[in-house]
């Protein structure tokens, strides 16, 4: 048995890697993942494209994704497990790497599949038969796996410990000048409303600094104040300036529009995992809604710009409710959304039951626990709500 890590993106993830041990970024988590499992990572090459990938991803993916699932079937065996990290690739993968001669045992993360291409791609391909589990990190894509493709329980494993933060990367420390007033950090273009915050502090005494710029990017209109205030600036940060600019904040706002699929958790938890506290739009019913009820940051309402203006004086003229947030975000990460409980938890996913339909993961692995979340999490660490 081999394992496989067909990936979505093109990157050179040894160099990365030397880069990371070198603190000039965060582990590249995939790779540590690969590195556990001894498995062989593929990566797309735009020089393998042929005609019917560019037809296939008008369906799902993008044409590289295609490409790299064809030539994968070819240098797979029956037993083999493979892993795709998101379902642009994991479909491509199951339409192509399964058949009737060669059975591999496939993994997918799913993580917003419930739109009309994706129910479209999981009929046409028959996914539900290709694929051994789907992983999750949201109740709500739980639900609609097991709702939509009628799965039973030990198909779809809800994992706990996603999305994975490297916090030996971010960390706090000191800030780099002499602030003459606040500073607010945001980041981040999925989901982000950042008309909201320039509204809700262009009349207040703070500089406002958004990481949201990436030479690679772009993020949609709506998205921008459609006139800058003097105190607002966006640019683009590198990984080591980025975590600079958390550790000179004395708050991190994230704005973000209504989104069923938790847009902002990485931006949270590496402003958590800087000890710095959290203001968020209460933007979806599950675990960012949880994190505002059990008081690990403050929220707001998406679009309320007199809310968050509020919410802000509140955090930046109390520091007792500042240094709680703090206390029980950095513990909550420290143990839960690191890197290193995310590969542990991943690699005894994959190594688990040799991944049949018919086995129960849960069973084999005690420390596992399907659809574990964040509420009882939030109570087994003491994470209840602060009294006020």
């Amino acid at each position: 048995m081999n394992y496989h890590i067909p990936l979505d993106f093109t990157s050179d993830l040894e160099e990365l890697d030397s880069l990371a041990k070198a603190g000039k970024c965060p582990s590249q988590f995939m790779w540590k993942v690969a590195q556990n499992l001894g498995a062989k990572v593929h990566q797309p090459e735009l020089s393998k494209i042929l005609p019917i990938d560019k037809a296939l991803s008008n369906i799902i993916g993008n044409s590289s994704h295609w490409a790299l699932a064809r030539q994968l079937s070819s240098q797979i065996q029956t037993g083999d497990v493979i892993f795709c990290n998101k379902e642009q690739i994991g479909i491509p993968v199951a339409a192509l790497c399964s058949s009737s001669n060669v059975r591999p045992k496939i993994v997918m993360f799913s993580y917003k599949i419930n739109g009309l291409r994706g129910y479209f791609a999981l009929k046409l391909f028959k996914v539900v038969e290709k694929i051994d589990l789907f992983l999750t990190y949201t109740p709500s894509e739980t639900k609609f796996l097991r709702n939509y493709l009628g799965l039973p329980e030990n198909r779809v494993y809800q994992i706990s410990s996603q999305p994975p933060i490297d916090t030996s990367f971010f960390t706090p420390g000191q800030v780099s000048y002499k602030k003459t007033r606040p500073l607010i950090v945001s980041g981040g273009w999925e989901q982000r409303d950042y008309q909201t915050l320039a509204i809700a502090t262009q009349d207040l005494d703070v500089d406002v600094k958004v990481s949201a710029l990436s030479p690679s990017r772009k993020i949609p209109t709506k998205s921008f104040p459609k006139v800058m205030p003097d105190n607002m600036s966006f640019g683009f940060y590198d990984w080591c300036d980025l975590v600079q600019l958390y550790r000179d904040s004395d708050l991190v706002v994230l704005p973000l529009f209504k989104n069923n699929y938790e847009a902002g958790l990485t931006t949270l938890f590496e402003a958590l995992a800087c000890q710095k506290p959290v203001i968020v739009s209460r933007s979806s019913p599950e675990i960012i809604s949880t994190l505002i009820d059990s008081g690990i940051v403050t929220g707001f309402n998406p679009g309320d710009s007199n809310g968050l203006n509020q919410a802000i004086i509140k955090i930046l003229n109390q520091p007792q409710i500042v240094q709680q947030q703090i206390e029980r975000g950095y513990e909550l990460v420290m143990r839960q959304f690191n890197h290193d409980s995310y590969i542990q938890e991943l690699a005894s996913i994959l190594k688990s039951s040799n991944l049949s339909p018919d086995s129960n993961l849960s069973n084999s692995h005690p420390k596992m626990v399907r659809n574990k979340s964040i509420p009882i999490l939030a109570k087994e660490m003491g994470l209840n709500k602060m009294q006020k």
